[in-house]
């Protein structure tokens, strides 16, 4: 088995192991340094990314691979990759692009299986008088048609 699969493999098992964490991205470069980002339903911690090191680690053979391994968390504003990451972040404020390049930005209301809910408020002008309201509106979006989302971060 060629070095790739065998991390591979080792790094599904280790996942099914704890199922709370999820992959969202694998790389192995030339030189054999392993590069594992993870996130978790409840987050990742320093511990978590410990453990699957580790579980990687001791079961493959330094004699046979000079490697290297880095395991690390998804960060914070980094771009969605997993439909998991949509649940975990329910009632947070997301930039959400679709594939017609409308940009959204609100709160999560929901996730299921196939679509989220968006909402955000709006200042629009009254139909009678001077002024303007605010209204409350949403976006239901499928999967299918989201180009990029990511939670927005407010210093």
């Amino acid at each position: 088995m060629n070095f790739k699969k065998k991390v591979d493999q080792l790094l599904g098992n280790s996942l099914k192991k704890y199922p709370k964490l999820f992959l969202i991205s694998f790389s192995i470069s030339i030189d054999n340094k392993i590069k594992i980002i993870l996130d978790g339903d409840n987050g990742v911690s320093i511990n978590d990314c410990i453990i699957i090191s580790r579980e990687i680690e001791n079961n493959l053979d330094r004699d046979d691979h000079d490697f290297a391994i880095e395991v690390s968390s998804v960060g914070a504003e980094d771009p969605f990759v997993d439909r998991r990451q949509y649940k975990k972040n329910i009632n947070r404020i997301l930039s959400v692009t679709d594939l017609d390049k409308n940009k959204f930005k609100g709160k999560l209301v929901s996730a299921n299986e196939v679509e989220i809910l968006i909402q955000w408020k709006q200042r629009e002008p009254k139909l009678i008088g001077n002024g303007k309201i605010t209204k409350i509106k949403s976006k239901l979006l499928e999967y299918s048609e989201i180009l990029e989302a990511k939670v927005i971060i407010n210093f």
